[in-house]
């Protein structure tokens, strides 16, 4: 699998940003403002640590991967609405090959 399903994913967030906010939750959300938004990016991140957390005693990833697709999908409404696009993110996290953890920490 490539990047393309992210870029996909993210071209469908930015065009129901100019949705009805009665007809698209992603306009919804846009139209609740930037706080909103942060809000459902901080509760999915609880949902998916919490998941982690549970899929380590039970083995059962299942909820993980559930959980970190609703945590990637409002990121990328949080991205959208401050007009920063995927490619950025995935630039920076190309950039990064062929540094060590702490070669990148040290160079922030």
């Amino acid at each position: 699998m490539s990047d393309a399903v992210l870029k996909q994913l993210f071209e469908v967030v930015k065009a129901r940003k100019q949705s009805s906010a009665d007809e698209s939750y992603v306009a919804s959300l846009h139209d609740k403002g930037l706080n909103k938004i942060l809000e459902k990016v901080g509760e999915e991140s609880v949902e998916t640590i919490l998941a982690a957390r549970d899929a380590d005693q039970s083995g059962d990833n299942s909820k993980v991967v559930y959980e970190t697709a609703d945590l990637w999908f409002h990121s990328l409404v949080m991205l959208s609405h401050l007009d920063i696009e995927v490619d950025d993110v995935l630039d920076e996290l190309e950039s990064r090959f062929g540094l060590s953890g702490l070669e990148e920490k040290a160079n922030r």
